[in-house]
């Protein structure tokens, strides 16, 4: 596990300092605003921040703009999830500068898979690599209830 990660993108400095990323931010964005975990509760979405490692993107006021959460073993598998740009941050390549954040991170290197799910940022997650899921006859998976089921 590396130390914390900082690099600048344009104008923005992406980190991984838990201590800097405005969760009350990122809580609003996933549960009000994603499509893919609407109305999570919060004490299920603080425990996955701490589960994770969390990406943000900060603009030069400080202000939160983006961020991405990978779920990781740090050694074999990934799965990013809650990549999302705040409405006002949107078209400026905060998303693209993520996911090179990503691609870049020490503890994401020499993983087996590294996956992800989308419903309509297919071209932004392939210029990155990646593509349809294979041997799809293997995987497997118990659905949950929804939140509050």
């Amino acid at each position: 596990m590396s130390g914390i990660v900082e690099v600048c993108a344009g104008d923005f400095a992406l980190s991984d300092d838990p201590a800097r990323l405005d969760a009350e931010r990122a809580y609003g964005w996933i549960s009000g605003e994603s499509y893919w975990a609407a109305g999570i509760p919060r004490e299920l979405f603080v425990r996955a921040l701490a589960g994770s490692l969390v990406v943000g993107a900060y603009a030069g006021s400080g202000e939160m703009a983006g961020m991405a959460r990978v779920v990781t073993d740090r050694a074999t598998f990934a799965w990013i999830c809650d990549v999302f740009v705040g409405g006002s941050w949107r078209g400026r390549g905060l998303g693209k500068a993520l996911m090179a954040y990503l691609a870049d991170h020490p503890d994401l290197q020499g993983l087996r898979r590294t996956h992800l799910a989308t419903r309509d940022a297919h071209g932004l997650y392939a210029q990155f690599g990646f593509v349809p899921l294979t041997g799809v006859d293997r995987w497997m998976e118990i659905r949950g209830a929804p939140y509050g089921g």
